[in-house]
């Protein structure tokens, strides 16, 4: 199938097979910055939870970019170049936000934009991708940056030149064979002799439990592998075009139309009846202009009721109108003026659903307080809104600008999220809320992240008093506990954290070795 049929950039059609293998402008320095960049990973990541390192890792593979590519690599990928600004903004919140599922978010967020960044480092605009062009761009980056590297190796890396050297090095390899035995005998007695030197040789050969040889070995795989991932990015990003095949280079040609205009005008304009007899519903219950008669539920049931259907509703919707703009034969003036119209009263009267399902998610948090749903849900909102903004804009200009605006409002949704900061926001409404009389639901604020200390850390200044003034202290305890990973884990928010619950004198937890005898001794 073609890209004019499908909208699909060229280049991934080819995904599931071997890529061609570019020829490195300077392939030393690549093989190199990629096996730099495998160790500085197991350096970086050797731990259970990120931190500077994330930023870090990015910080150093972008460098290397810029380094292989020299100026005229960065005179090609300027363009695209605004990428690196949300691809920074999103790592360095890895290590800003503790939340578990925003930082999810950002490290998703951050590799997509770092699969488009080497995809059109060479050549390209990002700008010009079809709406659904940007995630098959990002899979093609993915599998080339995975099935270059062999071929890259084979190509750059003189096999036979190594193979001729294996003759001299045999001498060594059997004399350190030999040494072996003899190694072993004086070391065991050396180590017999003095303690001080059997500690030494006890961490250099990590005779401890913290270094085995099968945590040696998937050490060197980790990092045989991300310098294998490495490879495939950088190679991929210094590859040159061939006649301008690739994605980005082009417009995205629309597809083939094969719907009558009679027959989505008719499909629109009944949509519009629907969702106008909706609409005057809801600005006259939810918003205050009459009242529900006695037969029907409460007020409050009924602005929280059916909140996702209308999100749904605005979502399908919205996919609607790119369909019907897609696959609709306009043969006049009159018809795409007429098409506009209808789409244009439809977006309307979907924000006018929109408002309402935003009202319905006010009153529900007014009686129930925050939760992570609740706030990422309205945040998403205020962004589809934006987007349905920008679709009606583009019904009447430049409608192939449509995917680069739904793509920067994905990246301002986020970007939206890690300003608002959503645990320290869940946390200042709902003891507002408990300040005004509101129940407080202790333990969901127990599950909030190390970003929610700022506002516990102000609650805690207050005058005691209050009903969660005695479990706020058990909650800061938890943040008292180390992170383990050595500065690569350190982490903003869980420093902060620890700072504002070091004064209030935590009881120190007992190590994992000590069983449940020691410990009743100790009590006793």
């Amino acid at each position: 199938m073609s890209t004019a049929a499908t909208g699909f950039p060229t280049d991934t059609d080819d995904v599931a097979s071997a890529p061609a293998v570019p020829r490195l402008r300077r392939p030393v320095a690549t093989l190199l910055s990629a096996l730099g960049l495998g160790v500085c990973a197991e350096v970086l990541f050797d731990g259970p939870a990120l931190g500077v390192s994330f930023p870090l890792f990015v910080v150093l593979l972008l460098a290397a970019l810029l380094g292989l590519g020299g100026r005229e690599g960065w005179q090609r990928a300027r363009p695209n170049a605004w990428l690196l600004v949300p691809l920074l903004f999103f790592s360095g919140m890895v290590f800003v936000r503790a939340s578990p599922f925003l930082t999810t978010l950002n490290v998703f967020a951050s590799g997509f934009l770092l699969l488009l960044v080497t995809h059109f480092w060479a050549a390209g605009r990002v700008e010009r991708l079809g709406l659904w062009s940007y995630p098959f761009t990002a899979l093609g980056a993915f599998f080339h940056a995975v099935l270059l590297p062999p071929g890259v190796v084979r190509s750059e890396v003189d096999l036979s030149a190594a193979r001729r050297q294996v003759p001299k090095l045999m001498p060594v390899v059997r004399g350190a064979l030999l040494a072996v035995p003899v190694l072993f005998i004086f070391t065991a007695l050396l180590v017999s002799a003095d303690a001080v030197f059997e500690d030494a040789v006890a961490r250099v050969l990590s005779l401890s439990p913290g270094l085995t040889f099968l945590d040696t070995v998937g050490r060197l795989v980790f990092v045989g592998l991300s310098a294998f991932g490495v490879l495939g990015l950088l190679a991929h990003a210094q590859r040159r075009r061939r006649n301008g095949a690739e994605a980005g280079d082009t417009e995205v040609v629309p597809a083939e139309a094969r719907l009558g205009f009679t027959e989505s005008l008719t499909l629109v304009g009944l949509v519009d009846l629907l969702f106008l007899g909706f609409a005057a519903i809801q600005l006259a219950f939810l918003f205050g202009a009459a009242q529900l008669p006695a037969r029907f539920m409460s007020y409050s049931e009924y602005a929280r009721r059916g909140f996702f259907e209308l999100l749904a509703v605005s979502v399908m919707t919205l996919g609607l109108s790119l369909a019907l703009a897609r696959w609709t034969r306009l043969r006049s003036e009159g018809q795409v003026t007429a098409f506009r119209v209808a789409c244009s009263v439809m977006v309307g009267l979907v924000l006018v659903i929109l408002a309402s399902a935003m009202k319905r998610m006010a009153l529900y948090e007014s009686a129930y307080g925050y939760t992570h749903l609740r706030v990422y849900t309205h945040v998403f909102m205020v962004a589809l809104a934006g987007v349905l903004v920008w679709r009606a804009v583009t019904l009447w200009w430049r409608p192939e600008r449509f995917a680069i605006g739904a793509f920067v409002g994905a990246l301002g949704f986020l970007a939206a999220l890690n300003v608002l900061n959503p645990d320290a926001f869940i946390a200042r409404g709902n003891l507002a809320r408990a300040a005004e009389g509101y129940v407080l639901d202790e333990g969901y604020m127990v599950s909030l992240s190390e970003d929610a200390a700022p506002e516990l850390a102000a609650y805690l200044a207050q005058p005691p008093g209050g009903v969660f003034a005695r479990n706020a202290p058990d909650m800061f305890c938890r943040f008292t506990e180390p992170m383990p990973g050595g500065w690569p884990a350190f982490h903003l928010a869980r420093h902060r954290a620890a700072k504002w619950a070091r004064p209030l004198q935590c009881p120190v937890p007992l190590p994992a070795a000590v069983d449940m005898e020691d410990s009743m001794e100790r009590v006793d």
